[in-house]
């Protein structure tokens, strides 16, 4: 690679005199120019202290607790995507996608065996519902064959609803249960 090197050189007369040309400088051309900043020591009057009009105030009178706004569940309730693998629950069907935790020790509904996600574009609950239980059904026949005779009679898959599935909550939760919905069947101790 070649390199280009422009040099300027400038003549002048010397008359003897300690005059400099307008191109050189009394300074040393080693040093670099420093700038000079200004900065303002008063801020500027004449700025408005009320908004202008026509822009509305903010509200007031916020609940300081902003959990009241949120309905709570009853009792010991969870959303049903919250439950982990081992923990034991009673379902209500007014109350569809949440699950009451109970101690395996007591008389309860359900355990969930596994969790697991939903992957892929599903826009009905139907879909969700035929990939959901795609998804539990060898976990939840392998369990099911572990367990002593009459003690499971049924399987519970909860899993989101479509507008659900749309903000991003994916998660299945696959249980065996004491029976399959009349609720007279209870498991009475954590499944084997």
């Amino acid at each position: 690679m070649a390199a280009i090197v422009a040099t300027v050189l400038v003549l002048t007369r010397d008359d003897g005199s300690d005059k400099k040309s307008p191109t050189e400088s009394s300074r040393s051309t080693n040093r670099t120019p420093t700038p000079s900043l200004s900065i303002p020591s008063q801020v500027p009057s004449g700025l408005p202290t009320e908004a202008p009009s026509g822009i509305p105030s903010l509200p007031t009178g916020f609940p300081s607790d902003l959990d009241s706004l949120i309905p709570s569940p009853a009792g010991n309730e969870v959303p049903y995507y919250l439950l982990k693998v081992g923990d034991c629950f009673n379902t209500n069907r007014s109350r569809p996608g949440q699950a009451a935790k109970k101690s395996c020790g007591a008389p309860h509904d359900a355990e969930v065996v596994k969790r697991t996600e939903l992957n892929g574009s599903y826009t009905t609950d139907a879909a969700l519902k035929k990939a959901a239980t795609a998804l539990c059904e060898r976990p939840l026949e392998r369990k099911a064959r572990s367990q002593p005779a009459g003690t499971v009679r049924g399987t519970l898959v909860q899993y989101p609803d479509a507008s659900g599935y749309k903000l991003g909550i994916d998660s299945v939760a696959c249980s065996l249960a004491g029976d399959s919905g009349s609720g007279k069947h209870k498991l009475t101790k954590p499944l084997s």
